[in-house]
């Protein structure tokens, strides 16, 4: 198996439509945990890490009693099979649990499909996970981890990818992420997951400030079919409102400091059937400016509204009551996520299939290159540069003294290179003909090889493509006669001791002799046929 590349398929559950592959990290197992998802371990993929147990005894699940530890490569990944243009929520959980009894909770990045996603600062004894949503460009996704400090280790405890409804979060535009903040479930007195969120969505119950009061839903059933994104009935069944009938919801404050791009979803659905002479009607607002128009929870329904804005430090939101209500403002749930620069599109898929020709072919690379290529351009893959384009290019490959052995594969995708280092190798076979036509390439070294044969006039006849190929010592010059290399890359002729017209004398009277046993087995065996048709 592939040492630092996880392909895991989503399969498929026939009756939500929805996959979840979940990873316990540092796991050998698979077991079904108390939620009915099922688990299974990463053990022995991975070459370039280790298996841990936690130490603390506030292990907040079994999932979080191990964690693998990546101790070397400066980006390690875990590559999910997905399907191209699906909308996923990927969720990474990590738990220190002094492991390393150094009690050193590392910080480290995160990344995903090329880009960041979030600088991961672990706790002592406290699990912290960090959520995504997005849609996938290609037939699979990588979530990776890079040190970003000595001696601060990457590690992480559980990796979880859903895959949701294509329709679900419409109204944020794909070419972005979405970054979870917040999700709650205001009044609820436990969190809500799968099974009662299909999508495996962790609604966590909200703290109650001052001023305001739980209540629950006497409706016996309440839809969520005019709720586009799909919330549990469960988040629906509890709300809070204030304790004042003219009182106010402050739903979030503390942005940070610099300005951020906000995707809010707010759920709403009345608790009881009011009466005639009873109204609950509010606006949202932010900074204390309307931005709704009056909201009317339904009983027995779901209601969802949908905000997009930007936030900054001193930006909060709230529900207030309009003036003609006789019932205070209520809530039943919200997701607040932050909204990140546009996505990139990730290294050159021509490039992506050559490094995948390469990795095919030679088990060692696997074990150093996961994820995307070029991005982040802090995370470049080692023995590769790239190109500075929005969407870049390998231009440089060096992949010498790595012991690779056999013939060299077809990577002429990768027609940006301008540079190839394949030098003191164990490569064998003829030399490629497609590397003379890549068209910006400068450089060759094929030094110190197994190669043989002519070298291929693409090659021989490229008056810019400077080749080294000394130490080869069966590779020959293409033509009417194949003479074997110099140690120092130049085509000699072969000439035996003694030289000149003698030694030429010398082979040749040395074939005549070599061939008299065949010639002498041929005659006898006529002369035997002779004798036998006579004497019949």
């Amino acid at each position: 198996m592939a040492a630092c590349l996880v392909i895991l398929f989503l399969a498929f559950l026939s009756v939500s439509g929805n996959a979840h592959v979940s990873i316990d990290c540092g796991a050998s197992e698979t077991y079904t945990d108390e939620n009915s998802l099922e688990w299974r371990g990463d053990d022995g993929f991975f070459k370039n890490s280790q298996s841990e147990v936690v130490q603390s005894s506030k292990t907040a699940s079994h999932v979080m009693s191990t964690l693998r530890v990546f101790t070397s490569l400066k980006k390690n990944c875990y590559t999910i099979r997905a399907v191209k243009g699906s909308l996923v929520l990927v969720r990474a959980s990590f738990f220190y649990g002094n492991y390393d009894k150094k009690s050193s909770p590392p910080s480290f990045h995160l990344l995903f499909d090329g880009n960041y996603w979030a600088t991961v600062k672990t706790a002592l004894d406290q699990l912290v996970y960090y959520e995504v949503m997005y849609v996938v460009k290609s037939d699979t996704t990588s979530i990776c981890l890079a040190q970003t400090q000595p001696n601060q280790v990457p590690f992480i405890s559980a990796l979880e990818v859903r895959i949701l409804d294509s329709k679900m979060y419409g109204h944020f535009d794909p070419n972005h992420a979405l970054f979870l903040k917040s999700r709650v479930a205001y009044g609820a007195n436990s969190t809500v997951r799968f099974p009662n969120d299909a999508y495996d969505r962790i609604w966590v119950p909200a703290t109650i400030g001052s001023g305001l009061v739980s209540v629950a839903s006497d409706a016996i059933f309440i839809s969520v079919a005019n709720a586009p994104d799909n919330p549990p009935r469960e988040v629906l069944q509890n709300a809070i409102t204030t304790s004042s009938s003219s009182g106010s919801i402050t739903l979030y404050h503390g942005f940070p400091d610099q300005d951020v791009s906000v995707y809010l979803n707010l759920y709403f659905s009345e608790v009881t059937a009011l009466d005639t002479t009873q109204k609950r009607s509010f606006n949202f607002y932010i900074d204390n400016i309307k931005e709704s128009e009056p909201i009317i929870p339904p009983y027995g329904k779901a209601m969802e509204m949908t905000g997009n804005f930007t936030a900054s430090a001193n930006t909060s939101i709230s529900l207030v009551s309009t003036t003609d209500s006789t019932l205070p403002p209520l809530i039943n749930a919200m997701e607040l996520f932050y909204v990140n620069d546009r996505l990139r599109d990730g290294t050159d898929s021509k490039d992506v299939e050559g490094l995948g020709e390469l990795q095919n072919s030679f088990s060692v690379l696997q074990e150093i290159w996961s994820g995307d290529p070029c991005l982040p351009s802090a995370y470049t893959w080692d023995r590769i540069s790239c190109s500075n384009d929005v969407i870049p290019r390998v231009t440089a490959l060096d992949l010498s003294s790595l012991d690779l052995s056999g013939l060299l594969p077809d990577f002429s995708s990768m027609d940006a290179l301008v540079t190839i280092d394949l030098h003191n190798n164990s490569l064998t076979g003829p030399i490629p003909d497609f590397l003379g036509a890549l068209a910006n390439l400068v450089d060759l070294n094929l030094a110190d090889n197994s190669f043989s044969g002519p070298i291929p006039p693409s090659i021989s006849s490229n008056k810019k493509l400077k080749l080294v190929a000394s130490g080869n010592p069966n590779l020959c010059v293409s033509g009417k006669s194949c003479q074997p290399t110099s140690t120092d890359g130049s085509i000699t002729k072969s000439t035996p001791p003694g030289g000149g017209k003698k030694g030429t004398k010398g082979r040749r009277s040395g074939a005549i002799i070599k061939s008299i046993p065949s010639t002498f087995i041929i005659i006898l065996a006529i002369l035997g046929c002779f004798c036998c048709n006579n004497y019949n």
